[in-house]
Formats: structure tokens, C-alpha cells, sequence
């Protein structure tokens, strides 16, 4: 994929299973879940935060999805209209992925021909870091009527996604407190 390429981080869940911790905050290894994300996409363009705004050591737009705590769809496609320039690509990805690196968006940016590229995990799932077509964004993107309460995977459904492999634990998440343990 040519550069440049923008990001969307999404910030903004409930932390249901962290008793409503708020992910972006918490650290792994000295440093919160949003810096380690904001390290991933450093050679991004633009970088929208789906989220509360904190203090962060680069510049980013923060936004929210509206309503509240409507998913990752909502998520997804609130940050991408909140992008000053509509890049051809645009890297998603979850901020509770403390192992995802500048390397991990290089091999999906690299990986991202026509519709985009997706991580998948060692058990073929495919995890919330993906990089995405805006062009056929644009084209799947359901009217707002019919955005509300959208599954992220039904959303991106039509799209031919790139399965990208992933190494090591860059595919690992923080969704309950013995995940984070096991990743500190």
C-alpha cells in the first residue's frame, strides 16, 4: 500500500469485565494501553482517538461515537468522518492490543491490497486490527438509520479481507483483569 495512511484508535468501550476501568489508562510494562497504541501507528498521517480525551505525547483528534458506547462500528466509522483528509487507507484498531507495533501495521499496510488486511490470531479469529479500503468504506457504509448497534464483523462482511498472520502475541488483548496480568 502507498503512503500516507491515517489511523483510527478506538478508545471508547464500557470496560465491562475490567468492572469499568477505563483500557486507555491502564499500563502494560510502564506505559498505558493508548501510548502503547499510539507507538504502533506512529507512521500514520492523522490519528483519530474513538474515545474521552487524556493527555497524549503526540498530537490526535479525540471524538465520540454517538451515541455512547455503540461498538466498534459506530466507532470505526465516527473516526473516520472525523479525519481531516480521507486517506485511501485507514488503519483500525482496538486500543487493548498492548503487542501490536509499528511492524504489525507495516506488514497490514503492506498486506492491504483492494478492500484492506486483517490480523488474525493463531486460532483464525480475526482480531480488531485491520487496515481498510476508505473507498469501500464508503461504499458498505449503511445510512445512519441502520448504523446503530452494528456489529463491527457485519459491517466489513462484504469486504475481501487479507488474512494476516499474527506473530508472536501481537494479537492479545486486555479484556478482563487476568488478561492484563498476563501480559504485564
Amino acid at each position: 500500500m502507498l503512503l500516507p495512511w491515517s489511523a483510527v484508535v478506538l478508545a471508547g468501550g464500557r470496560g465491562a469485565r475490567l468492572d469499568g476501568a477505563d483500557k486507555a489508562g491502564l499500563e502494560v510494562g510502564g506505559r498505558t494501553l493508548l501510548a502503547r497504541t499510539l507507538d504502533a501507528v506512529a507512521d500514520a498521517r492523522e490519528v483519530v482517538v474513538v474515545g474521552d480525551p487524556v493527555p497524549t505525547e503526540r498530537p490526535v483528534t479525540f471524538t465520540r461515537e454517538s451515541p455512547r458506547y455503540d461498538g466498534p462500528a459506530a466507532g470505526l466509522l465516527t473516526g473516520v468522518d472525523a479525519l481531516p483528509d480521507a486517506p485511501d487507507y485507514v488503519a483500525v484498531l482496538a486500543v487493548d492490543m498492548p503487542r501490536l507495533t509499528m511492524t504489525t501495521l507495516r506488514r497490514l499496510t503492506e498486506a492491504a491490497q483492494g478492500d484492506g488486511a486483517v490480523l488474525v490470531g493463531p486460532d483464525g479469529r480475526r482480531q480488531l486490527a485491520l487496515v481498510v479500503s476508505t473507498a469501500r468504506l464508503r461504499e458498505i457504509r449503511p445510512d445512519h438509520e441502520h448504523q446503530h448497534g452494528l456489529a463491527l464483523w457485519r459491517l466489513l462482511e462484504p469486504l475481501d479481507l487479507v488474512e494476516v498472520p499474527a506473530l508472536g502475541e501481537e494479537h492479545r488483548d486486555v479484556d478482563t483483569w487476568a488478561d492484563l496480568r498476563d501480559l504485564g
